[in-house]
């Protein structure tokens, strides 16, 4: 049996639900998902073998920030574009309940200068929603010439098979790039690392969280099975140190319990997670 290919870059805004619907595809805990912008910033490829066929996804940023000038977007607007490059269909996903047309045309014009097929799925269609999409879709297929049309909701899992199946029948003779049990290109230590910056995410406010890095140190499975992680936060001035650490250690506290559930979810392991805050180019704080 001759196997078949199909890559699929995900775009959209922030929290449109790129990481979620990532996750439901490949039926894993692959791509962080929060609710703070800007949550996947590298290029996360989710791998979804079915039968002789494999479906490679490229979670990209948000797409909003294409539009953003500045250093750290510039670093995602071209991480978007690198994943946009390495596909065959361009998946724009849309979450209904922030629905602007004006918005979705800017997105829609910059996307189709690529010439690649593209397909729009609006998300969040949930039952209590029940929201009409046809005048969206009659507009959106008068002004540009869209491959296909698709609505989900990744909180119901509604609609995932259609898409499935839909990747199934656009598949092409050649080569697997991944093997058969691979379903991503991330490691365990980059999904690690991921999983205490997600908890960063979650347990700070404001712009500090996107200052830190989470640094590996040491990562290794203990003979009874068990995972033992070190790892550094490497920020960058030292009055961000008791914000990150909180009252009493409150807030060091909570990032560490976040992250270290998440991994053990991920990993199906007992991890015992120890994290450091250092300051950038000093000693240990």
């Amino acid at each position: 049996m001759k196997t078949k290919l199909l890559k699929v870059s995900l775009v959209g805004r922030t929290n449109a639900g790129k990481s979620t619907l990532i996750n439901l595809l490949v039926n894993e805990l692959i791509s962080i998902s929060n609710k703070k912008i800007n949550t996947t910033e590298d290029i996360i490829e989710g791998v979804l073998n079915i039968k002789n066929h494999q479906i490679i996804l490229y979670d990209t940023p948000g797409i909003n920030f294409t539009f953003d000038k500045n250093i750290r977007n510039k670093l995602l607007n071209k991480n978007i574009w690198e994943g946009i490059n390495k596909s065959d269909i361009i998946l724009l996903l849309i979450d209904i309940n922030i629905i602007n047309l004006k918005q979705i045309q800017k997105y829609l014009s910059k996307l189709l200068e690529v010439n690649k097929k593209i397909i729009v799925v609006f998300n969040k269609n949930d039952i209590e929603t029940k929201k009409s999409l046809t005048s969206y879709i009659k507009v959106l297929k008068k002004l540009y010439d869209i491959y296909d049309f698709f609505s989900i909701s990744c909180k119901n899992k509604k609609g995932i098979k259609n898409l499935k199946d839909f990747f199934i029948k656009n598949t092409y003779n050649s080569k697997w790039l991944y093997k058969n049990n691979e379903i991503t290109n991330k490691d365990d230590i980059y999904i690690s690392n991921q999983s205490t910056r997600n908890s960063i995410l979650s347990v700070l406010h404001k712009e500090i969280p996107y200052n830190v890095i989470v640094e590996n140190k040491y990562f290794n499975y203990l003979k009874n099975g068990d995972l033992k992680i070190k790892q550094d936060l490497i920020i960058e001035t030292e009055r961000y140190k008791k914000i990150i650490l909180g009252r009493n250690g409150s807030k060091i506290k909570q990032i560490r319990t976040k992250s270290q559930n998440f991994i053990s979810k991920i990993l199906k392991s007992k991890v015992h997670l120890y994290i450091n805050i250092k300051l950038r180019d000093a000693k240990k704080i």
